[in-house]
């Protein structure tokens, strides 16, 4: 195990913001990563996976343990379905792009996915109308203080919208090495009625869409809409699309008519976040070397030099901005740290 003292993180967040780890090493097995764990220079520890969901506004105080652990195993696989694990340090889209490949279909709404596998179940990533729990089967996950490992079921994992019991009861308690998904081989679920898949395909003039032309599609959405973080440090989505009852959701439909819904029941709504934060007037505002993007009001973006306090600050102008002026909560969705 090789550590570094005072280890730059910024090619390690999409965010590029330039912090520093106190100790830092990456581990590419379970082996290593107990290794690191029970070697630990300090107590305090920090995991960092793809660096995709994250926001660093200081200088880490920790070891922090990058997890980079490979792999793609086909565990079953019969005339309906297979199942494959894969290693937590692989990136999500390669893992989507792997099952587009070989026509395993499940995942194909969720491409272009910034992150890595391992860090995907803490969220229960979605888009595009699929989340990660429908086809999540189990996880591997290290303790960070025995460190035994166990394995947790869906149920164990306890699924929420962008929200896990990794994220809640057992926050900051386990490393997920490994997830295990099932995914279709044939009869796949095409899902093509969120956002606009259905009108590039109709463009396209595909009638009877594979699993990659719903692919494909995606792909072309978020490449129109969301920077590709290798050319402008960004997080993807910051806030969660709140979720209102059926009173708060009256009160803001009379205010706000034009505003688009998702009635998830009867009783509760999906508002987009990003329609929210373009309608009180922050798309495409920058603040120093902080703004938000100029195509998707959603994603907030480092031009170059911003600290993490300073794109912290324009997110939180954002809420206060938005509940004041359409008395929504919006919540972020990417970890502050």
């Amino acid at each position: 195990m090789r550590i570094e003292e005072n280890k730059s993180l910024k090619s390690f967040n999409t965010f590029g913001v330039d912090v520093r780890a106190k100790f830092f090493t990456s581990v590419t097995s379970v082996a290593d990563l107990r290794e690191a764990l029970r070697n630990r220079p300090m107590k305090n520890i920090f995991i960092l996976g793809g660096g995709s969901n994250m926001l660093l506004t200081k200088d880490i105080d920790a070891f922090v343990i990058h997890i980079a652990i490979p792999g793609f195993q086909i565990l079953e696989k019969n005339d309906h379905s297979v199942k494959i694990t894969v290693g937590g340090g692989e990136k999500w889209h390669d893992f989507v792009m792997f099952c587009v490949s070989q026509d395993f279909g499940g995942v194909e709404n969720m491409s272009l996915i910034p992150g890595n596998v391992g860090t995907a179940p803490i969220q229960n990533i979605g888009a595009y109308g699929a989340e990660l729990k429908d086809v999540f089967v189990n996880c591997k996950a290290i303790h960070r203080e025995t460190p035994e490992e166990r394995i947790f079921s869906k149920e164990e994992a306890q699924f929420g919208y962008r929200d896990s019991v990794f994220k809640s009861n057992l926050k900051n308690e386990y490393v997920i090495t490994e997830v295990t998904f099932q995914l279709t081989i044939r009869n796949h679920q095409i899902r093509t009625d969120y956002g606009d898949i259905q009108k590039i395909l109709n463009e396209r003039n595909i009638t009877n869409p594979s699993i990659k032309d719903v692919s494909d599609a995606v792909i072309s959405i978020r490449q129109s809409k969301l920077p590709d973080p290798e050319e402008l440090g960004n997080s993807g989505s910051f806030f969660k699309n709140p979720v209102v009852d059926l009173e708060t959701f009256r009160q803001f439909k009379e205010q706000f008519p034009e505003a688009p819904f998702y009635e998830i029941t009867p009783t509760s709504f999906k508002i987009p976040a990003g329609w929210l934060i373009e309608h009180v007037g922050y798309k495409g505002k920058r603040v120093g070397d902080a703004g938000v993007h100029k195509n998707q009001a959603l994603v907030l973006v480092n031009y170059g030099q911003a600290t993490g306090k300073e794109i912290l600050d324009l997110a939180l102008d954002i809420q206060k901005t938005v509940r004041h002026k359409t008395g929504i909560f919006i919540e972020p969705e990417v970890n502050i740290f």
